[in-house]
């Protein structure tokens, strides 16, 4: 059932798998090392170049000032960091974090090759266990990543900890579509063709079938919002974006 969090404490999802907990960070570990190399050109293809839209939707909801500090969790190729750091400006600081040493790397150079070398700093870590002091940070943000954490809720409780009195947290992510004709055509889309574009441009389908699957087992709206507001993150919202295949949630820690 998409969105189902009732599993054992050490059992959770691994796309429509069950897995035990202790290995799904390993397994979805292998799936950004294999598709780190075709990241941005597989996001460009497979949502037509909207993603670039859902992230400037995102950056504009950040709140952050010239000065500010920022954190952007499971950043992967650092879209959301480098938004940010031409936001806080040179006087600020954006912290880009990932897991996965491959696409933090991968991310790290185009960061450098964009002339943000001097206002964001990489740093590979877990998003449920964040190496910073309680309220660092003006706004976090995490971008399509949350699905693959493997204690949703302990990784919304870190982002929120991080967050200055005041700062918010962004959640861009896949969701459930809002318009039910949308369905079919979004099924025939993420388990046809998705795995076949995998294929095709990186020669990884399994790869580009579990995205597929992890997006199905996310919480939907509703769902993510009372898991955010049990994270102590106040004045939960969403926006749908693109029928609400993609949502981005606020919240505010006060």
């Amino acid at each position: 059932m998409p969105g189902n969090l009732n599993l054992s404490m050490e059992q959770t999802h691994f796309g429509f798998t069950t897995v035990p907990a202790a290995e799904k960070a390993e397994r979805v570990r292998a799936v950004f090392d294999s598709v780190a190399g075709n990241y941005d050109l597989m996001n460009d293809l497979m949502s037509v170049g909207l993603h670039r839209l859902w992230k400037r939707f995102a950056l504009g909801r950040t709140g952050l000032r010239p000065g500010d500090q920022a954190l952007d969790v499971a950043g992967g190729t650092g879209d959301l960091a480098a938004g940010m750091a031409e936001q806080v400006g040179l006087a600020g600081l954006v912290c880009h974090t990932d897991i996965n040493r491959q696409m933090l790397e991968q991310g790290r150079r185009r960061l450098v090759d964009a002339g943000h070398f001097a206002t964001v700093s990489s740093l590979q870590a877990d998003a449920e266990h964040l190496p910073f002091a309680d309220g660092t940070f003006n706004c976090v943000t995490i971008g399509f990543g949350l699905r693959n954490c493997t204690d949703k809720p302990a990784a919304l409780q870190e982002m929120g900890r991080v967050l200055r009195p005041g700062g918010r947290l962004l959640v861009l992510e896949f969701s459930k579509p809002a318009v039910p004709l949308l369905e079919p055509f979004y099924d025939l889309y993420s388990f046809r063709i998705l795995p076949w574009l995998g294929e095709v441009v990186a020669g990884d389908a399994a790869s580009y079938r579990y995205l597929a699957e992890s997006i199905r087992m996310h919480p939907d709206q509703e769902a993510l919002r009372g898991l955010m507001t049990t994270a102590g993150l106040e004045d939960v919202q969403y926006h749908n974006l693109s029928g609400g295949i993609v949502a981005l949630h606020s919240g505010y820690r006060y």
